[in-house]
């Protein structure tokens, strides 16, 4: 199988620290995560990979994967599981489309499957961003579903200045006023200068976490924080938006999958 590319995605201030060990090969592998309270969170072991474009290398964890379906067609594994032979990226979506336009994903995909006789889909790009989008998504569901993140202003507001909150999250069409209310507690409590902007409306968070208006998000346990930190740093370094924190931002800017419904909806803030 060959599996190939860079870290993607998280930015000095939310990647774990990582403790690396080396298989009988030689090759490096996580054996051990930490969050940045030192908890250990999940890591995955096994050799590096190497992106068939860049020749990055970084653990299967923070690449993405580019699988061949049944039917010829080049489709991202996103999760990692799908059968057969795979290949790995760790660029951006930009250098991703221009090297699709010029041929070079084509080729460099040839020496990874060893065969040609494959479609890539013209939207491949689009296809990836939707399943980074899902998989961080997700991330946040199953965290919710675990207790390990509020909702509301006022529980965080009260949460971060007693400084029980790791990780600060907005959605991309966020009122200034609330998420400087927030940002401004956060730090009272020890946290970062500002939370992270998601970049999906709320009408996509709330659709995610089966809630009404969901805003802001705050996620009360390390290793929790260290996942979500880990799925959001993919996708938004994919797309683009790879820094740690930014003022929030109108809907026409920033890039979602999913955008297409409630932008701008004058709800008010969540409580």
């Amino acid at each position: 199988m060959a599996d190939n590319d860079r870290p993607q995605g998280l930015t000095t201030t939310d990647r774990p620290s990582q403790a690396k060990a080396r298989d009988a090969d030689g090759s490096a592998r996580i054996s051990t995560a930490l969050d940045t309270n030192g908890e250990a969170v999940p890591a995955s072991d096994g050799p590096e990979r190497t992106c068939i474009l860049s020749g990055a290398k970084g653990t299967r964890d923070a690449l993405i994967r580019l699988a061949l379906g049944p039917d010829g067609t080049v489709a991202p594994d996103v999760r990692a599981k799908a059968g057969g032979r795979g290949a790995w990226i760790a660029v951006d979506r930009p250098t991703l489309d221009k090297a699709l336009a010029k041929g070079k994903l084509k080729g460099a995909l040839a020496r990874a499957f060893k065969t040609s006789a494959f479609h890539i889909p013209d939207d491949l790009g689009d296809r990836i961003t939707t399943a980074l989008e899902r998989a961080a998504l997700d991330r946040l569901g199953l965290e919710a579903r675990a207790g390990a993140l509020l909702m509301g202003t006022d529980k965080i507001v009260d949460a971060a200045r007693k400084g029980t909150v790791h990780m600060l999250l907005h959605a991309r069409d966020a009122g200034e006023d609330g998420s400087r209310r927030l940002d401004q507690a956060w730090r009272v409590g020890g946290g970062e200068a500002r939370g992270l902007v998601v970049p999906a409306t709320r009408a996509i968070l709330s659709m995610a976490l089966g809630r009404e208006n969901v805003v802001h998000i705050a996620l009360i346990a390390p290793a929790a924080a260290a996942r979500v930190s880990h799925a959001l740093g993919r996708w938004r370094s994919f797309i683009g938006r790879d820094d740690a924190a930014e003022p929030c931002e109108s809907p026409s800017r920033g890039s979602s999958a999913l955008d297409n419904s409630s932008e701008g909806s004058g709800l008010p803030d969540e409580r």
